[in-house]
């Protein structure tokens, strides 16, 4: 990520993943050691637009029928979700955007949007609330916008490889691999843009790309002061001893 040093901005974004700065990520972490802490299932994407989102659901058992190793990924997924969502929303509803990005930002918020109603009809009342989120202005000029969703998006196809192994159900894993290649190409799209045709950042930067296990994410994400507060699962969900955030 060393081709991001030039887009920092107040936040950290070379360092940006989902987060937890009220910890509540890191609680919900101690609910997966059977599953070797291995990596959060970052910035996700599950499919590509609504009409996908049904598509998609009648193949994933809903959340009282899976092992619950399976719906706390989940949750982390949606966490996640409903980070990118509410990024791509506030940059959207700003007016800062044009051109390439504002398209970018509309194409690809959709996106998200389709992963959180796929995410919640699946986990039904175990679904974790929506979190409250402030992002420090990163979304108010074209430059902090770009660099900060460059980042979201790459750590979010590095943590799908890490937490693929952990998942046990068929439907489930085959739902997360379709999930993958889309945030690889929201990725691709993102620094595409940003290299403006100079090749730099480059889309498609090597051979063989690198996952993030969860105590690396875990301790990256605690300082970016982008979560305000945490919502909590609805029955027996992956976080919980949060305050509730409506949504």
């Amino acid at each position: 990520m060393t081709a991001m040093n030039q887009h920092r901005t107040t936040v950290d974004v070379e360092h940006l993943a989902p987060f937890d700065t009220d910890g509540a990520l890191q609680d919900a972490a101690g609910r997966v050691n059977d599953l070797n802490r291995r990596s959060l299932l970052r910035g996700a994407g599950i499919l590509a637009g609504s009409a996908a989102v049904m598509a998609w659901l009648p193949g994933v058992a809903r959340a009282q029928s899976l092992p619950q190793g399976d719906v706390d990924i989940l949750n982390y997924a949606l966490t996640l979700e409903y980070l990118e969502a509410a990024f791509y929303k506030e940059a959207n509803d700003g007016g800062a955007l044009s051109g390439q990005l504002a398209r970018f930002s509309k194409v690809v918020g959709a996106h998200e949007d389709a992963h959180v109603d796929a995410l919640k009809e699946t986990l039904g009342d175990k679904a974790v609330k929506k979190p409250g989120f402030d992002f420090k202005g990163t979304t108010e000029s074209a430059s902090t916008f770009a660099a900060t969703a460059m980042v979201l998006e790459d750590t979010g196809v590095k943590a799908y490889q890490g937490q693929a192994g952990n998942i046990k159900t068929d439907a489930v894993l085959k739902a997360a691999i379709s999930i993958h290649p889309v945030e690889a190409r929201h990725a691709a799209w993102i620094a595409s843009i940003m290299g403006n045709g100079s090749g730099s950042p480059s889309p498609a930067p090597a051979a063989f790309n690198p996952a993030a296990d969860m105590a690396t994410i875990l301790a990256a994400v605690q300082g970016t002061g982008f979560l305000s507060a945490m919502g909590t699962a609805g029955s027996a969900g992956a976080v919980s001893g949060q305050p509730a955030v409506g949504g």
